[in-house]
């Protein structure tokens, strides 16, 4: 993997924003919401995974992939900061993080086990999210109604995920993971993370009054089961995981560089003055 770039993202996230930030849209906003509010815990899982992880490999090949995880962890710990701040105003509005309990739940008993399942988890989670990536990179009409720092935040998250969207699965072979535990993990992790993310979508869309109204659940289907919704034109992508001679570097980056070259002026390199 060539060199990964941390950069600060430059916009206003002072500024509050509407709940239903996306262009009125309830559910979308709702569900976008419900995948902020995990990061900042589920990022920090991440970054202590690999950082224990990597710690138990030799000396020489802590070396080979130490910019790989430099790299990482300086991405992943930038996207927690700035979820933080996207989660105050969300929380402010009213929403509750139930998410945040079950994670803290997870992460304990997790981390009673040896530190290569941690690593597997967030090999398995860093699939979904680069999954989810190339989904939103692949239809950016999906935030056009939103507001442009917005869609600037949602859209360099993306770009970043698929940037290093191999680490943590780099970290996990080195270790001598093996192929039963790399894809019993990814079953818990695909059941825990849709039931959560649903889960907190709905409570969002409970706090919001809009979870019983029609035109919150035909956005619901438009986004995530027609043939071109999340669900829908993820799958495919999704299983290929479970394939023994899967990486993740097979899938195509060409859009994430795309977008950073094309938004270079909204994104500083950390070192670098503005």
């Amino acid at each position: 993997m060539s060199d990964l770039t941390v950069r600060k993202l430059l916009i206003d996230l002072d500024t509050p924003f509407e709940l239903r930030w996306n262009g009125g849209d309830a559910f979308t906003s709702a569900f976008m919401n419900a995948l902020s509010l995990s990061f900042p815990l589920g990022e920090q899982f991440f970054i202590d995974s690999l950082r224990l992880g990597v710690k138990e490999l030799s000396p020489e090949r802590q070396a080979e992939l130490a910019q790989d995880i430099k790299g990482f962890i300086g991405q992943e710990a930038t996207h927690r900061r700035i979820h933080e701040r996207f989660n105050l105003h969300v929380l402010n509005q009213g929403m509750v993080n139930h998410w945040e309990r079950r994670i803290l739940r997870r992460i304990d008993y997790i981390n009673q086990k040896k530190p290569i399942h941690a690593v597997a988890v967030t090999a398995a989670y860093e699939h979904f999210t680069s999954v989810f990536s190339a989904w939103l990179l692949n239809h950016p009409e999906f935030l056009a109604q939103a507001p442009q720092r917005l869609q600037t935040l949602w859209m360099w998250h993306a770009s970043e995920e698929t940037e290093h969207r191999s680490v943590s699965f780099d970290i996990y072979r080195a270790m001598g993971g093996n192929e039963v535990w790399r894809r019993r993990w990814m079953i818990s992790v695909t059941v825990f993370f849709l039931t959560d993310l649903l889960r907190q979508t709905c409570n969002n869309l409970w706090h919001d009054g809009s979870l019983f109204k029609a035109s919150t659940w035909r956005s619901a289907w438009r986004h995530l089961f027609a043939k071109e919704g999340l669900f829908t034109y993820s799958f495919a992508d999704w299983k290929k995981y479970f394939r023994a001679d899967f990486h993740p570097s097979e899938h195509d980056a060409q859009l994430s560089r795309k977008w950073l070259h094309s938004h270079a002026q909204d994104l500083q390199p950390v070192g670098q003055s503005v």
